[in-house]
């Protein structure tokens, strides 16, 4: 007769069996796995980091550019507010500069630039600069543009050069 062997008290009893094989092989697949799909998730983060980075880098440098544009901008807008003295000169050449200013006004769109025109909007400091204040007599006038006396523009949503404005200003 063969002799049960039970285990003492004080001897721990193994309740979990060895892994297999296959067990091993699949935890450290599934571990590769893991770390895998984490660095290639890193890298397609990286990826769009520097994507962001090159668009904002290249907003910047066509920024100093385009700051410098603008008067060219504003004076061939000022040629045509002058209508007496724009009339008096020849019709194919004042095509000729109408055509350029349109180009000009398209490639600095294209670039992200856009006008600012907030006549009608509540003055805001951190957008306008206020040349002067004009009375008004209603009182849902009080601090409204009324008038823009220079454009301004942003570039890609960012004010970069703020719009001369007036603003009403109501007195009882």
């Amino acid at each position: 007769m063969k002799e049960e062997k039970h285990p003492k008290k004080d001897e721990a009893v193994e309740t979990k069996p060895e892994p297999t094989e296959l067990e091993k092989v699949r935890a450290e697949r599934d571990e590769y796995l893991a770390g895998w799909q984490r660095a290639k998730a890193d890298a397609i983060n990286a990826q769009k980091r520097a994507h962001e980075d090159m668009k904002t880098f290249r907003a910047m440098a066509n920024q100093g550019l385009i700051e410098e544009l603008l008067p060219v901008l504003q004076s061939f807008e000022l040629a045509f507010a002058n209508r007496e003295a724009w009339e008096k000169a020849d019709k194919n050449w004042r095509m000729g500069v109408e055509y350029i200013y349109t180009q000009l006004r398209s490639v600095l769109e294209q670039n992200g630039i856009t006008e600012v025109n907030p006549v009608g909007q509540k003055f805001d400091p951190q957008r306008d600069e206020a040349t002067s204040h004009e009375p008004v007599t209603d009182e849902k006038q009080d601090h409204i543009i009324i008038r823009v006396v220079e454009k301004g523009y942003s570039l890609n949503s960012r004010v970069i050069k703020p719009p001369k404005v007036v603003v009403g200003e109501f007195k009882k």
